[in-house]
């Protein structure tokens, strides 16, 4: 088909993602299998490098919002999709942008879809008086991995992939059928479902936000360059050019 093409099945590592896939598979088998499991009380690791929205909002616990990225559930399934999802979509947007845009991007929509989800579940908690949500931990990197699903789909929209590993659909539709379901899925169960779709939402409006900004930067910093080059062109056109000979006198009596 013109102007499109089906995602490659096997993306090769690239170098930022390589590390962040190390990293958080670390932490997970330290922080949750060894330390979580054999060591410490049931939730240690949660409640403190996972994300509670009463401890950042009341507690300012300003370390969660980061941490929680790189802590996952006990279930392996749980690292291996959000894995997979940096893997897959992550890899594309570092060659595209370079490794410290890239990671800049991952961090600032995972920081920014835990931020969402704690000072929107706190206003839920002070108009609802349920405090179940305010209290529970969020841990995992689904919320970034929402951001590169919506970079993909701005940057590549038009490839190719398999929704469900049946249904094929360009990559805008793939992100924007996502979106609709974790609407859908947040609306209808309240918040309630055992998953944070506020978060995954919240991955989705900080990557827009992120990208939005960092694309009006560019263009000021482009038109400041362009100004600078004709201020610097005009004023080597007006330099006097003590080559050009005339008939005029050589020294003046």
């Amino acid at each position: 088909m013109r102007g499109s093409y089906q995602m490659q099945s096997v993306m090769p590592l690239t170098p930022v993602v390589k590390k962040l896939i190390i990293f958080t598979v670390a932490v997970w088998l330290i922080g949750v299998v060894i330390i979580q499991n054999l060591f410490m009380e049931g939730y240690f690791v949660n409640e403190w490098l996972g994300m509670v929205p009463a401890y950042v909002v009341a507690k300012f616990y300003i370390w969660q919002p980061l941490t929680y990225m790189f802590v996952h559930s006990s279930s392996p399934f749980h690292i291996v999709f959000n894995m997979l999802i940096l893997w897959m979509f992550g890899s594309e947007l570092e060659r595209q942008w370079g490794g410290k845009l890239f990671l800049t991007y991952y961090l600032v929509t995972g920081v920014g879809a835990g931020l969402i989800y704690s000072f929107l579940v706190a206003a839920y908690t002070l108009l609802s008086g349920n405090q179940i949500m305010m209290m529970t931990p969020v841990v995992g990197s689904s919320g970034a991995g929402f951001g590169l699903l919506l970079a993909y789909g701005l940057l590549f929209g038009e490839r190719v992939i398999y929704f469900m590993m049946l249904f094929p659909m360009k990559a805008k539709w793939f992100v924007t059928l996502l979106a609709g379901i974790e609407l859908v899925s947040l609306l209808g169960s309240g918040g309630r479902s055992g998953v944070a779709n506020l978060a995954h939402l919240g991955g989705l409006v900080s990557g827009w936000a992120f990208l939005i900004g960092y694309s009006r930067w560019k263009q000021r910093k482009s038109q400041k360059k362009r100004k600078g080059g004709a201020r610097l062109k005009l004023v080597v056109d007006n330099e006097p050019n003590f080559d050009n000979k005339d008939d005029g006198p050589k020294y003046w009596n």
